[in-house]
């Protein structure tokens, strides 16, 4: 009988380890980063959204985004005293908790607070988001939907049918309360209605300066309410973030 080709031993030894050179690379442009900028601040996003993220790298050219592990960029920069490669950024190292970034700039503390605490983007809430006011739906026809979309509106909860090609809803349906945790159903419901709760906005809360060594804490972050995006999640996202040159 023929040795099946499906059985085959695969030499576990043969397979390249791509994670230590990814964390080669992004200790190497971390190292570059400090050598070539002056400022760094420590930062968390608001209701992620890689878009509006890019949005911000666009206006931040002459700067730099750094997303990765944590423990990796605190070892690039130096966890103690003994081992940074910057008088006192360490403390820089020591605020890597969490969902966090790093932004690598020359221009100045007051310019990048002032640019940050103005900047926001409306956008849809996503599930696991808090509602931030009611919103109901009325008995009666709902022209704000096309026809085709009559089906999926029933499978998200909603009590409709089709009167003359206009989607009628034919009992009145609460979409969500004030404080409620969002489900799938109900944010995509409120993406439908063209209903926008959340605010895309990067919080920062540590100032490190290499030139004078001195660093601020900037913001309170347990004390601050937010919906951080998980970077460790999209593996494919974060590894492209760690590389990608911002000038």
């Amino acid at each position: 009988m023929p040795k099946s080709k499906r059985d085959k031993k695969v030499t576990l030894s043969k397979t390249v380890k791509k994670g230590l050179e990814r964390k080669q690379n992004l200790r190497d442009e971390l190292v570059k980063a400090v050598e070539k900028y002056n400022n760094i601040f420590v930062f968390s996003v608001q209701n992620m959204r890689n878009s509006k993220l890019k949005d911000v790298r666009n206006d931040w050219k002459d700067s730099r985004f750094f997303f990765g592990k944590n423990k990796v960029m605190a070892y690039a920069l130096g966890k103690s005293q003994e081992d940074e490669i910057e008088k006192n950024i360490h403390v820089v190292s020591s605020a890597l908790k969490g969902q966090c970034g790093l932004l690598f700039t020359n221009r100045s503390k007051d310019d990048v607070l002032m640019w940050f605490d103005v900047y926001e983007d409306e956008d849809f809430a996503k599930s696991g988001f808090i509602s931030t006011e009611d919103v109901e739906l009325k008995e009666g026809p709902l022209p704000e939907f096309p026809h085709s979309i009559e089906p999926q509106l029933r499978q998200l909860g909603l009590q409709t049918n089709l009167n003359k090609g206009v989607v009628t809803l034919f009992k009145d349906h609460t979409v969500c309360k004030k404080g409620d945790v969002l489900t799938p159903e109900q944010a995509r419901i409120l993406k439908l209605l063209k209903k926008k709760m959340a605010k895309f906005k990067v919080l920062l809360y540590l100032w490190y300066n290499k030139k004078e060594g001195t660093f601020e804490n900037l913001l309170d972050r347990e004390k601050t309410p937010m919906d951080i995006y998980d970077m460790e999640d999209d593996e494919n996202n974060s590894n492209e973030d760690e590389n990608e040159e911002s000038d």
